[in-house]
């Protein structure tokens, strides 16, 4: 099924099932790049938190989901891992024909086979995976998208300056590359905290970082560790919820998720300190972090 706004003179309708980092910052590049209708409904329990960013970007924030759908050529559902179910069984029973539902949530293949399944009918379904930090790209943060339509969704986008690949026809062969890729790039982050904690408590912080950058001489540790337990501190709380996901695709591959079980539990404690975590403090960052888990005890 071909996506149905291929071929329009005017630029897409969008909408935003979920206004938080991700939603607002598409919505920030796809305004520069000349998408302006845009609209959003968000369930947050403050709204302030969506109301003064949808304000400034120019974003109808409606208060029902029907209303926020109506018109719009692409929903992105952008809300968090646990919510991405719920989010298309609400759409669902709103979305005329044409619509496209584009489920960008940090969720398993399974989860993103069982969207569509309530999604329906083929091509109005497909599975985004945002591939790197929203910021400071926004839109054109690298992204995979796959299902029927996946081509016509890059046509469609690449002119307002996404950056997208093809994954595939089959929903899930997007997401599954994220997820994988992420048992690294988030065990990394839970690592470098382990290890440098360590270290610092130990007193030899300067020894190890002499040591990994010798074995790894391609990596600056100086920096890296630092901004690794930043990342852990601002987004802790979402990239738990990501790893749950994850561990729960490596269990459909039929792997164990023993050291992913791990990061989830390092990324959602250091996620729910509260911490501002600014990597220009370095290896301060840790102190930080001791005294406020002190201070918990």
């Amino acid at each position: 099924m071909d996506i149905a706004p291929i071929g329009r003179s005017n630029p897409p309708r969008l909408c935003f099932i979920g206004f938080g980092e991700a939603g607002q910052a598409f919505a920030e590049g796809f305004r520069e790049a000349g998408i302006v209708e845009i609209a959003a409904f968000d369930t947050a329990p403050d709204p302030a938190r969506v109301a003064e960013p949808a304000r400034r970007l120019g974003v109808r924030l409606f208060d029902d989901l029907p209303s926020a759908l109506r018109g719009a050529d692409f929903v992105f559902s952008a809300v968090t891992a646990a919510s991405s179910l719920d989010a298309a069984r609400s759409a669902v029973i709103h979305l005329a024909a044409g619509q496209v539902f584009v489920d960008v949530n940090s969720v398993s293949p399974g989860r993103k086979r069982e969207a569509a399944a309530l999604i329906g009918e083929a091509g109005r379904y497909l599975d985004l995976a945002i591939m790197a930090p929203v910021h400071p790209r926004r839109q054109a943060t690298p992204s995979l998208v796959a299902g029927d339509g996946a081509a016509d969704f890059v046509a469609m986008f690449q002119p307002f300056g996404m950056a997208l690949d093809v994954a595939g026809s089959e929903v899930g062969a997007a997401t599954i590359v994220k997820m994988v890729r992420s048992v690294m790039v988030k065990g990394l982050e839970a690592l470098s905290y382990e290890c440098f904690m360590a270290a610092r408590a130990a007193g030899i912080d300067e020894t190890i970082l002499a040591s990994l950058s010798g074995s790894y001489p391609g990596l600056d540790w100086q920096k890296l560790a630092p901004y690794n337990v930043s990342r852990m501190l601002q987004h802790g709380v979402r990239r738990a919820a990501e790893m749950r996901e994850v561990a729960t695709t490596l269990r459909e591959l039929g792997i164990d998720p023993a050291v992913t079980e791990g990061t989830v539990i390092q990324q959602e404690r250091l996620g729910s300190l509260g911490l501002p975590g600014d990597p220009a403090d370095g290896l301060l960052l840790l102190d930080q972090i001791a005294r406020a888990i002190a201070a918990s005890r």
